[in-house]
Parts: structure tokens; sequence; C-alpha cells
């Protein structure tokens, strides 16, 4: 939530929102947090309950009683069964809800115009097509001194100006508009019909205007006006699975098509002059057919045919060349570009889809990790379970941000990027759950010496000193 508030820290503030604001929008910004959250909490809970059963030697007990491991674990698999299905229909269901409502609020919140506060001797331009200079300001009175308005809400040809001695700002009821009430004034205003901007132009006229006592209003919307969710509904985080597989379909079917139209534009294209296509007339219809290119027996010498034009054949040759690569080059570029947007979007909600799946694969794989070890290490407490989540939490979410970035910009396969974080730490689930179940011991490193000794091939050396030994006689 820390990390949240930061991220949105320019977005809040001098917006004047109210509590129910800030405290919905960090509703549904913890709602989101869940998939990072429940793994980690999953992996600290196993190796909290298995830490202080093996610290209060209770699972020795079970074991001496005949119960293994695998049977101490067997109610909490099935606990954390539900909780993988259950984060599956969180993931399918009610991501996509809170979602939309929390990023429709950030949206929404980034268009609201900020809290009036005109500082004293700079201008002010967060009222839109004004800026208000103040030079001195009264707080007990609310009274604005040595006031310069700029109005460049028509364009800026046709700005103007109020220079006034003092005064207020205030806003109507329905806190739409901003009144000024200005006292001791003057106005200045170009009122130039035309386009051009000399002041000796025909037609064009200006107003000065002397005032003791104005009243001006400037359209100022202070409300908070939550925009439409429709928009980010459409987007690929408020869809479940069924919306995101028919947008798949939808854009593959669209890029198909695009492509199809490409592959179709290069054959018909003319190849050295000789047009793929001809057209014949059948009966007043225009009928299509494919021209057969003539068989090239040897290489064409392009130099030789060009020398053999004219000099006015080859300077247009020469002209046209040049333009119709060009032509042929941004309208591929364009085609390019669309097909890489659908590419994109297909990605995304791949992405999307996939992500639906690997919350309730990572509550497994975290159980399996941090059951065994808690059993392992036999430390219960929130010492060492915390610090060992944590790390272990920290490498999982580096290599899940590595392979969701890699899968995002088409480096990797999405399947793959997606699950890569749950692919490496699976077999690390199955070393230490096939460890506990035989109480092997995992941190001890005279073992891993003596396999790293195995598999080198170095045999273990001892080393005996000769000692001289002098038996005397009773």
């Amino acid at each position: 939530l820390m990390h949240f508030l930061w991220r949105r820290l320019d977005d809040l503030v001098g917006k004047g929102l109210g509590v129910d604001v800030i405290g919905e929008m960090f509703f549904y910004a913890a709602i989101t947090m869940v998939p990072m959250a429940l793994p980690l909490a999953i992996l600290l809970a196993s190796l909290m309950t298995f830490g202080n059963l093996g610290e209060h030697s209770e699972l020795t007990a079970m074991k001496a009683s005949g119960v293994s491991l695998l049977n101490v674990m067997k109610p909490l698999i099935a606990f954390i069964a539900v909780v993988s299905v259950g984060a599956f229909f969180f993931q399918n269901e009610v991501l996509p809800r809170a979602q939309v409502k929390m990023w429709t609020l950030v949206f929404s919140v980034r268009q609201k115009s900020p809290d009036l506060d005109i500082p004293e001797g700079a201008f002010y331009d967060q009222i839109s097509g004004y800026n208000v200079f103040v030079r001195n300001k009264d707080k007990e009175r609310g009274t604005l001194y040595d006031m310069m308005i700029y109005d460049v809400s028509k364009g800026n040809g046709y700005a103007s100006i109020i220079l006034a001695d003092s005064g207020k700002l205030s806003f109507n009821e329905s806190k739409t508009h901003l009144k000024l009430h200005l006292f001791q004034g003057e106005t200045f205003e170009d009122m130039r019909s035309g386009s051009g901007n000399s002041l000796s132009d025909e037609g064009k006229l200006y107003r000065r205007e002397s005032f003791a006592d104005k009243q001006v209003l400037i359209p100022f919307d202070a409300n908070f006006n939550k925009l439409d969710e429709q928009t980010m509904r459409s987007q690929y985080i408020g869809k479940n699975i069924a919306e995101l597989q028919h947008t798949i379909d939808s854009v593959s079917l669209r890029l198909d098509s695009i492509s199809s139209g490409m592959m179709s534009t290069f054959r018909t294209e003319p190849v050295v002059g000789v047009p793929y296509m001809k057209y014949e007339m059948r009966d007043t219809a225009r009928v299509a057919k494919v021209v057969e290119l003539p068989e090239v027996r040897r290489p064409l010498n392009f130099d030789s045919l060009y020398r053999a034009l004219k000099p006015d054949d080859r300077v247009a040759l020469l002209n046209r060349a040049p333009n119709r690569a060009s032509q042929a080059q941004h309208e591929f570029l364009f085609r390019g570009a669309e097909v890489s947007d659908d590419v994109m979007v297909i990605r995304r909600h791949e992405i999307e889809m996939i992500k639906k799946y690997t919350l309730s694969l990572a509550c497994l794989i975290f159980f399996f990790i941090g059951a065994p070890l808690g059993a392992i290490i036999r430390k219960g407490g929130l010492g060492m379970p915390i610090v060992i989540s944590v790390i272990l939490f920290i490498i999982y979410y580096m290599i899940d941000s590595f392979g969701y970035k890699q899968a995002r910009d088409g480096r990797f396969d999405v399947l793959f990027g997606i699950c890569l974080s749950s692919l490496m730490l699976f077999p690390l689930g199955v070393f230490l759950t096939y460890k506990a179940m035989n109480d092997s011991a995992v941190f001890n490193p005279d073992a891993y010496r003596k396999l790293l000794r195995r598999l080198v091939g170095v045999q273990e050396a001892r080393k005996l000193e000769k000692k001289e030994v002098i038996i005397d006689e009773v």
C-alpha cells in the first residue's frame, strides 16, 4: 500500500479529496495486491506452523508414533487446495472488477482540478484558460491585492487582461464556477474579428474598461467527478477468462485478415515490369487471370537493360524508382505497425489469462516449500521464518517480474514467461518435501562436501604424521 501511495502521491496531493475517495481507492488497491500477498502469506504460515511443531518436538513424537510427515500434511494439503480453487475464482471474478474500479478512481483523481491555492508573487496556471497573478494575500480576510488576470480561453490571438487593485475569490453553490469579485481596476480586451495580428489592420477593435466594482465568473469544476467504468472494463485488466479468449479470437481473426491482404499485395506486385494479374473482358465482365511469368534461364543483367534505355527514360526511371520504393516502404511500415499493435493486444490478453491460473499454482508450490522447510529448520515464531520467507519471496518476485517483462516484449513465449517463476521453484518444493519425509540433513555442510567430492571424483585423504615412541622398561 505504501508503494501504491508513493507512486500516486503527485495525483493525490493538493486535490482536496475526501476521506471516502482515498479510502475507496486504498480498499481496491489492497484487493489488487492479494495475488502478491497470498503466496507470501501461505509460505510464512506453513513455515511458522511446522517450525513450531518441530521446535517443540511434536513432529518427532508423531513420527515415533508411526505418523509420517505426509500424513501430517494431508489436512493442510486439502485446505491449501481449497484456497487455490478460491484464488482462481478470485482472479477470474473479483480481481477484474477491483482493478476496473481502482484505475477508474486513479484516472478520475488525475482529472480533478486541484484546490484553489494561488501563491503570492507567481503566476497560477491551474485554472483552465486563465493565468492569475497576485502580489499579496490577506489570509484572515481572504483578500487578494494587485491582481493580474490573463484570459486566453478564446485562443492566443484574443487575449483579455484584467488588472485590479484587490479582489476576492469564492465558488458558487454547485462548485462549478469560480466567482471573482474585483475592485478598482481596468480591463483590456482584444475584439479582433479576423485572423491578422497587425494593429493597423482594418476591422480590428480593442476595448478598454475602467471599473470600481466588477464580478467575473470563470468555469472551474471543483467537484470530484468519477469517470465511466466502461472504458476500463473494455481493457484486458477488466475481463474474465471467457472475455479474454473472445478478444484473443477476434484480434487473431483480424490479424489473419491483415496478413492475407499483405501477402496478396506482395503477390500482385509486378516483377521486372511483368504484372502478376491480367484482366480480360468476357461478356462485358472484367475477369482477372493469373499471368505465368516467363522462365529466366540466366540471370538478368540490369545494367545492360538500363544502358539500353534512352537518356530521357533513364532519368524518368531514376526519378520514379525512389518514389515507388519509399511509397512501398511507408505502406508496409504502416501495416507492420498495425500488425504489431494487434500482436501486443493478443500478448497482453494471453498474459492476463495465464495469470488467472498461476496464483493457484504459486499457493501450492509455496506450501510445499514452507511446510517441509519448517519441519527441517525446526524454528517457529517470527524470527527465522520471516527471514526465510522474505528471501524466497524476493527470489520468486524477481523471477516472476523477469519472465513477465520478457513475455510482454515478445522475447519469451507467453506461457513460458509467465510460468517461469513456478517452474523454477517447483523443483525446490519437490526436493524439500523429499528431504523432510526422509529426515535428510539439508543444512549439513559435510554432506554436501562429500557429495561434491563424489561427483568430482576426489578421494578424501587422511594425513598421518610419523611419531617416534620410546618405551622405557619398568
